[in-house]
């Protein structure tokens, strides 16, 4: 019989960092008024707050109820997209900007942690990008190569050291990015908030966007129980952004791809000494990438594309155990014990976007399933931009609205073709 799906996500149970709930019930106004709250837009709060400017957040549930209360929690450095790829879709002078920008991505995440005491679970150990055949090693070649063109200081790992860092023998080599590490993602985002509210920020939570206008040079946006009348509206919606229909948000045009994980009980010490002695955060090269980690009470995390509910539910869950006694033999008999699914927002350039919808308006979204590092950049952005009106804000142009071709067939290949792949590794 298929297991019914039930949402336990980890982050949930363990956050240390509790964001006291307060919902809009009055007409306010204010300089910028952000939709979403997220790391983007948190971070967007937080910085323009800091500026003394009158700002207010809206977010339709809770803090980091989306994305960013679900991902893996790495702190990676650039895109999942080569740098190379990057400035060969955006230009040399545009793609080195971009690249540029989010290499820098785990400073400012780090850097907002230690100065605002962010209780997180912060480790700035690296991570391992891991390759599980020779035919992989070229893919790492070809990255470690191309940042070490940037001055990034990378390594190639060999078979030996890799099983050294992850204690796993899957692999044949690996990627060690020491810029990169791990941290309880919800967490952040809670402290994010409490830093942006303690700044001067008004964060409301359970305060969703009934509707958007534009009228007498003011952007007036309703909520069930209040409104908000702003100059400038930035929306961090990300790929939670269509949940609300026909309410004059920005209809975000990207591919609806699940990410799911499952999480073990706490290891007994003598076995959590044997994987990932460093506290590496790891994903590898496959096309339907495995990420794992551990995290800071010692339990091991396994994470893919698909989600849990519905008829690919079996099929995951099947494939993750399976998985997980190929990547840790000595696991045998451990079970998982959580298990979630979030959603990400892919744009078929796997490039961030930043849309004009109206004057003073952008929508900020597209991560690909890399939304730490660069939502909390493209939110520092979004805070200049906010306070100057400036375009050059962001390491990517300002545009206007595309249209995202396809996006249910592409976002059923992920889905489908995830779950087939798994359901085959998980039989042979």
């Amino acid at each position: 019989m298929q297991k019914k799906y039930q949402h336990n996500n980890l982050w949930e149970e363990t956050s240390k960092i509790t964001f006291r709930n307060r919902v809009l019930r009055e007409d306010i106004t204010a300089e910028v008024v952000i939709i979403g709250g997220g790391y983007t837009g948190l971070s967007a709060a937080l910085h323009i707050a800091q500026k003394g400017v009158d700002v207010v957040l809206l977010e339709a549930k809770t803090i980091g109820h989306g994305g960013s209360g679900r991902n893996v929690g790495l702190v990676n450095a650039g895109l999942w997209t080569p740098p190379n790829e990057v400035e060969e879709f955006l230009g040399i002078e545009q793609g080195a900007k971009l690249n540029r920008a989010l290499a820098s991505g785990p400073d400012l995440v780090f850097q907002l942690i230690e100065t605002c005491k962010i209780n997180c679970d912060a480790k700035r150990n690296g991570t391992l990008h891991c390759a599980d055949t020779d035919r992989q090693i070229n893919d790492l070649k070809s990255r470690f190569y191309q940042q070490v063109a940037r001055n990034a200081p990378v390594e190639l790992l060999g078979v030996e050291e890799t099983f050294v860092r992850t204690g796993s023998p899957q692999f044949v080599a690996s990627l060690f990015d020491p810029r990169a590490g791990t941290i309880q993602p919800l967490s952040y985002a809670k402290g994010i908030a409490w830093a942006a509210r303690k700044a001067g920020a008004d964060v409301y939570q359970n305060s969703p966007v009934t509707s958007v206008m534009f009228y007498n040079d003011h952007w007036n946006i309703e909520t069930p129980n209040g409104t908000v009348k702003a100059k400038k509206i930035i929306q961090a919606t990300n790929a939670y952004s269509n949940d609300f229909k026909n309410n004059g948000l920005h209809k975000n045009q990207f591919i609806d791809v699940h990410y799911f994980q499952m999480a073990t009980e706490p290891l007994p010490q003598e076995i959590r000494n044997t994987i990932l002695p460093n506290g590496e955060g790891c994903w590898n090269c496959a096309t339907v990438m495995t990420s794992f980690r551990l995290d800071d009470e010692g339990r091991l995390l396994i994470g893919a594309v698909g989600k849990l509910s519905g008829v690919g539910g079996y099929m995951h869950r099947a494939w993750a155990k399976r998985k997980l006694k190929l990547l840790y033999p000595q696991l045998v008999g451990i079970d998982f014990k959580n298990e979630w699914h979030g959603r990400i927002s892919m744009t078929s350039d796997h490039l961030p976007k930043v849309v004009g919808f109206g004057p003073n308006a952008i929508s900020i979204f597209g991560f690909s399933g890399r939304g730490i590092s660069p939502g909390t950049v493209f939110g520092k952005c979004a805070a200049k931009w906010a306070e100057s009106g400036d375009c050059e804000a962001f390491p990517v142009e300002i545009s206007i609205k595309k249209k995202e071709h396809f996006k249910k067939i592409k976002s059923n290949f992920y889905g489908i073709g995830a779950a087939l792949t798994h359901f085959v590794a998980a039989r042979f």
